[in-house]
């Protein structure tokens, strides 16, 4: 099966650096500007995020497909850092404490990068099943930069290269694995050599 992770195209909040997790803000008026459209083949099945910028951003590039809403596949709760960007975080005791942990202290009142991790990949796993079950040879996954950095690290089984999976808006990896009736996900580990980047979208801002 072939699986291609694509990120949402951008918001206001992604161009003014903010953490935008819960926010359900639509995507920016010039969001799709620049799209190559050869890079997104049309899949035999399409999951996205519940949140409104990764709705629209599927029926941009898969008008015609059915949106299948997986709840789970929705970006991290920010918490206290929610809509706030850097400089207004700035001088925030919290914000520091949780740059200094490399992003492992759970958010104020928000969800911690291994519950996040969980809930994503689990919701990843059960999506690439139900549509190995469907006979699906080809699924599509629009959904946010932090859900494609817990797939990735997850499907590669490298720990700890969470970080290295950052993607920007409209770009996203796409490649293949090999599922018998029997397997289970958690043992199929994809080589770094199988991962195609997919870059539909130039000069874009990682955040």
């Amino acid at each position: 099966m072939k699986i291609s992770l694509v990120r949402h195209f951008q918001t206001e909040g992604n161009k003014q650096k903010r953490y935008i997790g819960t926010t359900d803000e639509p995507l920016a008026a010039d969001a799709s500007v620049g799209i190559e459209r050869q890079v997104y083949e049309t899949p035999d099945t399409l999951y996205v995020s519940p949140l409104l910028r990764c709705r629209q951003t599927a029926a941009i590039l898969y008008p015609e497909k059915v949106q299948l809403v997986c709840e789970e596949l929705r970006e991290c709760d920010f918490g206290g850092f929610e809509n706030k960007n850097y400089k207004e975080l700035s001088g925030n005791p919290s914000y520091q404490a949780w740059i200094e942990s490399n992003g492992t202290l759970p958010f104020p009142n928000g969800e911690s990068r291994e519950g996040f991790q969980t809930r994503t990949v689990n919701a990843f796993y059960s999506c690439v099943r139900e549509a190995y079950e469907k006979g699906s040879k080809h699924i599509a996954l629009v959904v946010h930069g932090g859900t494609i950095m817990s797939i990735m690290e997850a499907v590669t089984g490298r720990k700890g290269s969470y970080y290295e999976w950052q993607v920007a808006n409209g770009n996203g990896f796409e490649f293949s694995i090999a599922l018998g009736k029997d397997d289970t996900l958690e043992n199929v580990a994809v080589a770094g050599e199988q991962i195609k980047k997919l870059e539909g979208m130039r000069n874009t801002t990682c955040i």
